[in-house]
């Protein structure tokens, strides 16, 4: 190892022990009993830097977009990593996301989750891979009334379902051999507070378990909301630029 490489893992090991310190701070003050789960957002940023993230014991980690994600699951092989899809996907990805995603956090429309069960169930025929743990991501849009409404899939926007696709979608993948269920994702809006955001996805996330016990899982929360998140009951945070920094330069 390098004086180089040494010196990232130490500027790591201190920046994933602060992102830790913020959690069980929030974690004890919400009066929670249980921690979030961390998943660390790991993208632009190199293959090398995953193993030396998981040498510090990170076992989660986060990406959104396919060709990145899939070239570094490919790497990093051996490691025995969970590659958690978070991004915007299009439905001709999904055989591609099915080779390596321990979930898919982003599903907003009833196409992804056709092609993502295909996909999964190709795979199974030949791998024996488990099933595919899958979100459905929320548009938090309407907790903010005031806001302009956006359009369904906005470009290189924060996407997600409307809160009444909701039902239907996670019916669809629960019905889907080879996906599970597994609960809901979203993203605060930028420029305003994120609390009536998070406020709209515990309660969303209340009305999804009383059909679907099993979906408890609640991915909120990111650098600079972690610990509204918490306090709403998040169960799974994204967190990238706080551990990994700025995005590297490209020479």
């Amino acid at each position: 190892m390098t004086p180089h490489q040494d010196l990232r893992t130490a500027e790591l090991a201190t920046r994933l022990g602060a992102v830790q310190a913020r959690i069980a701070s929030a974690t004890a003050a919400s009066g929670r009993s249980d921690t979030p789960a961390l998943i660390v957002v790991s993208k632009f940023h190199p293959a090398a830097d995953v193993l030396r993230l998981h040498g510090l014991g990170v076992r989660d980690l986060g990406e959104n977009r396919d060709q990145e994600a899939a070239a570094k699951a490919a790497a990093v092989a051996a490691s025995g990593l969970r590659w958690h899809f978070i991004g915007q996907l299009q439905s001709n990805k999904a055989k591609s996301v099915a080779a390596y995603a321990h979930s898919v956090q982003s599903i907003d429309r009833p196409a992804l989750v056709a092609a993502l069960g295909k996909a999964v169930q190709a795979r199974q025929q030949h791998s024996g891979r488990p099933a595919l743990r899958c979100h459905v991501q929320l548009d938090l849009s309407g907790a903010y009334p005031q806001l302009p409404s956006a359009p369904p899939l906005p470009a290189g926007g924060r996407g997600g379902a409307a809160p009444s696709e909701l039902e239907r979608l996670a019916e669809l993948i629960a019905g889907t051999e080879g996906l599970e269920l597994a609960g809901l994702m979203a993203v605060a809006p930028l420029g305003v507070p994120p609390e009536a955001a998070f406020e709209l996805l515990a309660r969303a996330s209340a009305e999804l378990v009383k059909q679907h016990p099993q979906a408890k899982a609640v991915s909120a929360g990111m650098s600079h909301d972690l610990e509204a998140a918490i306090a709403a009951g998040a169960t799974h945070l994204r967190v990238g630029s706080d551990i990994l920094g700025p995005r590297p330069t490209v020479r």
